[in-house]
């Protein structure tokens, strides 16, 4: 029987309104990687990445309900690369997790601001997008923000580093595979799976301390305050995680790539109210560069939409 594709989980040119949920999903990411470093002082990856994952769920599961059903949203056309993108999601969630352990939010989020190359790359490699010269040039100039505000002359390389460049990789990849998955399945089936294959990865860790030394311990006995942290984490990472799936929806991969550097300003402030880390100079000015390069891209995607339209009447 020949398959059909609803037309609903078809691909929409609507540029804008991708960037817009894409700022506002990585904006509620720095405010729960926040919580998750805070709670990670006293837990060790595994019993915080299950707990993540389990939190996430019920706010997505209700969203299921008013979705239509799970026998709707959860139902798959394309089971094996919906495991290939779980798995490549698992590996970065974890690389990411681990990285937060061991450095501050703002020397992880700047370094994963890599990840704008990945994606243009992997856009036009995998999706076959065209890029212009005028995103590659945004996309160079907030890396040189990045690199000025992070003066990397004057540090050392860490392994923390090494973790969180890969696991940029396979962010940028883990995107990518979920705009190919969102021409046909449902957003919030995209959102859900990657919590249940976490909890279920997550499991062995949780009895036995597998390498203490790496923060892989057993499970730890929690105050109801932090089970209170973890249900609002839940909460907040559902509703990005649900926000950048649709946008990756209506935008291409290689216009949403310097949205990412819209998180750099949420960071330096968590480090600075909630760990005292205060911005210096090269911050401030790799901030501005950083803004300039983003606002370029959504001044040239606005011309881009009124060009179109233009041309559709003539």
């Amino acid at each position: 029987m020949a398959t059909t594709i609803d037309t609903k989980r078809q691909l929409h040119n609507r540029t804008i309104l991708g960037i817009l949920l894409m700022i506002v999903g990585l904006a509620l990411y720095p405010l729960s990687d926040a919580f998750i470093k805070h709670l990670m002082g006293t837990y060790s990856v595994p019993q915080t990445s299950f707990l993540r994952a389990a939190t996430r769920l019920p706010p997505l599961l209700i969203m299921v309900f008013f979705q239509g059903g799970i026998r709707k949203v959860l139902a798959t056309q394309h089971p094996k690369k919906h495991l290939v993108r779980l798995f490549v999601n698992l590996i970065y969630t974890l690389s990411f997790m681990y990285a937060f352990s061991l450095a501050s939010l703002t020397s992880t989020y700047t370094i994963s601001y890599t990840s704008s190359l990945f994606m243009i790359i992997l856009s036009a490699l995998l999706l076959k997008e065209s890029v212009t010269r005028d995103r590659w040039a945004a996309v160079g100039l907030g890396l040189v923000g990045v690199i000025i505000a992070m003066r990397p002359w004057g540090g050392t390389f860490e392994l923390a580093a090494l973790i969180v460049l890969f696991g940029t990789f396979l962010g940028a990849l883990n995107k990518i595979l979920m705009r190919k998955l969102a021409a046909t399945e449902h957003s919030l089936a995209i959102a859900i799976y990657p919590n249940f294959v976490m909890m279920f990865a997550m499991l062995p860790f949780l009895f036995v301390s597998f390498v203490p030394w790496a923060r892989w311990g057993a499970w730890k006995a929690m105050p109801w305050e932090h089970w209170g942290l973890f249900a609002i984490v839940g909460v907040i990472t559902a509703a990005g995680q649900y926000a950048i799936t649709q946008a990756l929806r209506f935008a291409q991969g290689s216009a949403l790539a310097p949205i990412d550097y819209s998180t750099y300003f949420w960071v330096v402030a968590f480090d600075a109210f909630w760990w005292n880390k205060t911005p210096d100079l090269y911050m401030v000015i790799g901030a501005v560069v950083v803004v300039g390069s983003n606002l370029y891209i959504l001044c040239r995607s606005s011309k881009e939409r009124k060009a179109a339209k233009v041309a559709k009447l003539t």
